[in-house]
């Protein structure tokens, strides 16, 4: 984000977001999540996740192999493995070790009838945002936990006040999602699945 915005100061913290916030940010806590991708889903669970994905169940044990030694297998052989996690306020699709929960193709199927923000903690690049709203993108090369941008709303201004350099919490709380703690982020999901192979960029 630009930082060209309203200066976070000016805009004045509601109670309920502000201890929203503050409970969040401790939930999460702190951890190394350079190199994950995760789609923040409101409104549906983790079994309504998967039948949207069209994905299937991976073995736990596989996906833990992959989860402890990711840089042992080459990208297209564990692309398509995903993590999905059913926290109140919807779900959490995470991938540890790669972009795939963020793909355009991804973030529409899950988006239908709702809204999806989607990261990529890109260790070269930085944090990547997107939103998608009725299985359309609407919004991306966004930077969640960067400074508020030119013209965003006051309620924009102060989330980018609270999680500043949080970007998983800014990605959680930009659709209502309230997880208990990281586990939906780094593991273990509720449930490995593998999604089909098809164009996930021209969705």
């Amino acid at each position: 984000m630009t930082g060209t915005g309203p200066n976070p100061a000016d805009v004045p913290e509601t109670p309920a977001a502000a201890q929203e916030g503050r409970r969040l940010t401790t939930a999460l806590g702190t951890f190394d999540y350079d190199g994950t991708g995760l789609a923040c889903v409101a409104g549906i669970d983790a079994a309504e996740a998967v039948r949207r994905l069209e994905a299937e169940p991976v073995e736990d044990e596989a996906a833990d192999e992959v989860l402890a030694y990711p840089y042992d297998y080459e990208m297209d052989e564990i692309l398509q493995i995903v993590g999905v996690t059913t926290v109140p306020g919807g779900c959490v699709v995470t991938q540890p070790w790669g972009y795939a929960p963020q793909m355009p193709g991804v973030l529409t199927r899950l988006s239908a009838g709702t809204v999806c923000y989607g990261l990529y903690a890109n260790p070269k690049s930085g944090n990547q945002g997107s939103i998608a709203r009725h299985g359309t993108v609407e919004s991306w090369d966004l930077h969640p936990g960067g400074g508020p941008d030119e013209g965003d709303t006051s309620e924009e201004v102060l989330a980018s006040y609270l999680y500043h350099y949080n970007a998983v919490a800014y990605s959680c709380a930009f659709v209502g999602l309230r997880p208990t703690d990281s586990r939906p982020v780094v593991g273990p999901p509720d449930v490995w699945v593998e999604l089909p192979r098809r164009d996930y960029w021209s969705h």
